[in-house]
């Protein structure tokens, strides 16, 4: 019985010894899993780093690509737009063109027909060219005598051109239009001009008075003598020393040296022509 009190204390102690190896072997076995797990994990953490960062320098390079490709895009939407209005313009220039040229082609066939019937017209425009001449003549010639020269000299000189080959029918036709456009405006104007009159048998300068064709009237310049032309007998006659003021300052009006104003004139009534 001792002995076997002896031997509780003894299994005891082995029996701690034999737990605490046990433990020691635990731990052990455990330490080492623990040790590859935390190497796995540095690998794995290393890998999917580098995997982020390879993510993250293909999605900057596919932004970068993606902005070149948008920019490149708008470059061209731009031309499009600008190719699609010069067509634009293009045709509308086109269809402009073709207009004028319709135009154009019915102007061509108008001269030509034109030009196949000048024969006939200036065979029927110049002999109302020559008569227009004529009756020019002589409606200057039965005309008040004012500027008689000059416009005598106008008329022999339309004369003159019909003959000439140099001019054309058309230039001809312009002139004679223009010597009739004088003519009338003689109608509506008012003049004064120096002329030579013989008075009382002497030639005498004097400061000839144009009212239109109603009245052509003379004064010397001493403002000695007054007259004008009657149209009725066509002779130069004297007037009264009355209407010496009214032809002064009808003179004065005609040079622009006084205002217009009415005048007390010696005009020859209608009834007294016929």
């Amino acid at each position: 019985m001792a002995e076997q009190e002896k031997d509780v204390p003894m299994r005891a102690n082995r029996l701690k010894r034999a737990m605490f190896r046990s433990l020691i072997g635990v731990l052990v076995l455990l330490t080492f899993p623990l040790a590859g797990l935390a190497q796995d994990s540095q690998q794995l953490l290393n890998e999917t780093v580098r995997v982020q960062t390879r993510i993250d320098t293909d999605s900057a390079t596919s932004q970068l690509r993606i902005s070149q490709l948008s920019e490149e895009t708008t470059e061209l939407l731009a031309q499009f737009r600008l190719t699609t209005q010069q067509l634009d313009r293009t045709r509308v220039y086109n269809e402009y063109l073709a207009d004028v040229v319709t135009e154009q082609e019915q102007d061509k066939l108008t001269i030509t027909d034109q030009l196949e019937n000048f024969d006939i017209v200036e065979q029927g425009i110049v002999p109302l060219m020559l008569t227009m001449i004529d009756v020019l003549d002589q409606f200057v010639s039965l005309d008040l005598p004012f500027q008689l020269r000059e416009r005598t000299i106008r008329v022999r000189r339309l004369s003159t051109n019909m003959n000439a080959a140099d001019i054309s029918v058309s230039e001809k036709y312009r002139q004679i239009m223009d010597a009739y456009l004088i003519e009338v405006d003689f109608g509506r104007t008012i003049e004064a001009y120096i002329d030579t009159l013989e008075i009382a048998g002497v030639d005498t300068q004097v400061d000839v008075l144009r009212i239109g064709r109603i009245l052509l009237a003379y004064q010397t310049p001493d403002r000695a003598q007054i007259g004008f032309f009657n149209p009725q007998i066509r002779v130069w006659e004297p007037l009264p020393d009355e209407y010496g003021a009214a032809i002064d300052e009808g003179l004065r009006i005609a040079k622009r040296q006084a205002v217009s104003n009415l005048l007390r004139l010696p005009i020859t009534a209608a009834e007294d022509l016929r």
